[in-house]
């Protein structure tokens, strides 16, 4: 577990987050933790899994039930890092994925962080895969807008 704070203004706590936005699941077998969802801000938090399954395949319904649609999604971050970085590491990735979800961030900001961090044919490989992320999160939420706008 790991924690990350977001915010336009220093900060300055250093404890635990047991109240958060947004909860980045990087393994999905952890889904089951009775705990995992505790703390999390109803009905405005955010969920992003990595995994490659669809959320009805997960069998966490039941625990996210609460939340808007668009507010829990998977996205396939190993097997994009695995494309386009080589590796099974999908920090980067999942950092494409959420900035496209939840807007909080710029994607422009994430690239430039990760080249910033990982310089040469490492970052801009993690940057790609970054994008990548985002543009199949952005994709398919519109695709979830023209369906709903649709019926």
């Amino acid at each position: 577990m790991a924690f990350c704070r977001i915010s336009d203004r220093p900060i300055r706590l250093r404890e635990p987050v047991a109240q958060p936005d947004a909860l980045i699941i990087q393994d999905p077998t952890l889904l089951h933790q009775a705990s995992l969802f505790d703390g999390l801000r109803i009905p405005n938090g955010y969920v992003l899994i990595n995994s490659a399954r669809k959320l009805d395949e997960l069998g966490i319904g039941s625990y996210l039930r609460e939340l808007p649609l668009d507010h829990v999604v998977t996205a396939p971050a190993t097997e994009l890092a695995l494309r386009y970085v080589g590796r099974p590491l999908p920090n980067s990735t999942l950092l494409g994925a959420f900035a496209a979800m939840t807007g909080e961030l710029r994607l422009e900001s994430v690239l430039a962080a990760i080249r910033q961090k990982f310089a040469g044919k490492i970052g801009e490989a993690n940057a790609v895969a970054a994008q990548a992320a985002y543009d199949l999160i952005s994709q398919s939420q519109a695709r979830e807008e023209i369906h709903v706008e649709a019926d």
